[in-house]
């Protein structure tokens, strides 16, 4: 074989092994980081969070939506079933308070009191509610997936049950709260919310004052029930397992 055959074949071996050399540690760089961007598309199965905000009670010293709004606000934990499904359960604390004063139709439990000895009301308390409500996401929420057509952002409709303690009347009742909301996802693992339930409670003592025109209530009619607006901000926990099928 002629020298310059010979010459070529080694320059061409060396350019070979130069480059096997230098592709073979960006391969394995590759590799190293492959399962690194899978976790970051890691889906996560629970938010844990807190809220605060605005409330407000429909009783017998208030008939306006937003009327005596006072704070309320609390915590919450959030069961992720999959991207257009969860289960919140939150725990919160809602002041409330009124008064008879300047109600011009408000008369005492005795219809044939005078005018003079009309009732003359006020509390001032609080409500303390746990409640466990299903929500159904408008769209797949989430990040990453693209495949699966995630949105960063997604109104919600929500409906539960709960239970109700008002400390003006020392009445422990049960709820149906109903609403919506909004999220969006800041990042990853972090989640601002807008959340707006109504509480359908089964009690007329929240605010401690029971029938007083002397009508007797029956399931939701003549009872106290009260609202929450609230901004949440909660942060994902408990990683889905990465080798386990997904939903």
């Amino acid at each position: 074989m002629p020298d310059s055959a010979v010459r070529l074949r080694h320059a061409v071996s060396r350019l070979a092994g130069k480059t096997v050399r230098l592709l073979l540690p960006a391969l394995l760089l590759w590799a190293v980081t492959l399962p690194a961007s899978a976790q970051d598309e890691e889906i996560y199965r629970m938010e844990v969070g807190v809220g605060a905000g605005a409330g407000f009670m429909l009783d017998d010293t208030n008939a306006a939506f937003y009327g005596a709004t006072s704070f309320t606000g609390g915590a919450l934990l959030r069961f992720v079933l999959n991207p257009r499904m969860a289960v919140k359960t939150s725990l919160t604390y809602t002041k409330v308070g009124g008064s008879t004063e300047g109600i011009d139709r408000f008369y005492p439990s005795d219809p044939t009191a005078s005018g003079e000895t009309r009732l003359n009301y006020r509390f001032d308390g609080a409500v303390y509610d746990l409640s466990a409500l299903y929500e159904l996401h408008f769209l797949p929420y989430g990040l990453g997936a693209g495949y699966l057509n995630y949105k960063r952002f997604t109104p919600y409709l929500q409906m539960g049950f709960g239970l109700t303690y008002g400390t003006s009347g020392k009445a422990v009742t049960a709820n149906f709260p109903l609403g919506f909301g909004f999220k969006y996802k800041l990042s990853r693992r972090l989640n601002l919310g807008l959340d707006w339930t109504m509480h359908f409670s089964l009690s007329d003592k929240l605010d401690g004052l029971e029938a007083p025109l002397g009508i007797k209530s029956s399931m939701f009619r003549n009872k106290d029930h009260y609202s929450q607006t609230m901004l949440t901000l909660t942060y994902d926990i408990s990683p889905k397992c990465p080798d386990c099928n997904r939903d």
